[in-house]
């Protein structure tokens, strides 16, 4: 992906700029840019600069939640964008599968995430990543889609994910 590429520059320098910022947001969610604007140059370079240069996961996402306009999947897209082979998107759709499955908990309309969603979203990401030899990105990328394949009904409706003979819960199973 274009971005991907051109924030590897953000990644070697050790934040993102106001515009690098704008752009991931364009890219996520044009929702939130208004709020995203409300962020001065010198605030996106802190909050990044210290998500992008620590080991902690918790420092990490909080670091950016301190922007104005970032939510916990914003954030997920910023680290997605920046390391797609540790990290992945986590949003309604992925997350609305993952818990039909019972392979995360809470949240079971898939809004509100705090860290603890998000940490589990990464842990059960980040295994079938390992386990399949391919970056978080994919995994959570393929479970975006299959969600959408089968999902039927209002996304924002949920409950459960109507599936198609069993559909998404015969793809995880079967990993």
């Amino acid at each position: 992906m274009a971005l991907t590429q051109r924030l590897r520059r953000a990644r070697d320098r050790g934040h993102l700029t106001r515009a690098e910022l704008l752009e991931i947001c364009n890219w996520k969610s044009a929702r939130a840019i208004r709020h995203i604007r409300a962020n001065n140059p010198g605030q996106v370079r802190r909050a990044t600069k210290i998500a992008l240069n620590t080991r902690s996961e918790r420092v990490r996402l909080q670091a950016l939640l301190d922007l104005r306009g970032v939510s916990v999947p914003m954030a997920s897209a910023i680290l997605t964008l920046l390391y797609p082979r540790r990290y992945g998107v986590i949003d309604i759709r992925v997350w609305q599968l993952l818990h039909e499955v019972g392979t995360v908990t809470g949240a079971p309309n898939g809004v509100g995430f705090t860290y603890a969603n998000w940490h589990q979203f990464l842990m059960v990401v980040r295994d079938f990543a390992k386990r399949y030899g391919v970056r978080a990105r994919d995994i959570e990328r393929t479970l975006f889609l299959v969600h959408q394949r089968y999902q039927s009904g209002r996304l924002y409706d949920r409950l459960p994910v109507k599936t198609k003979a069993q559909g998404p819960k015969v793809l995880l199973d079967s990993a």
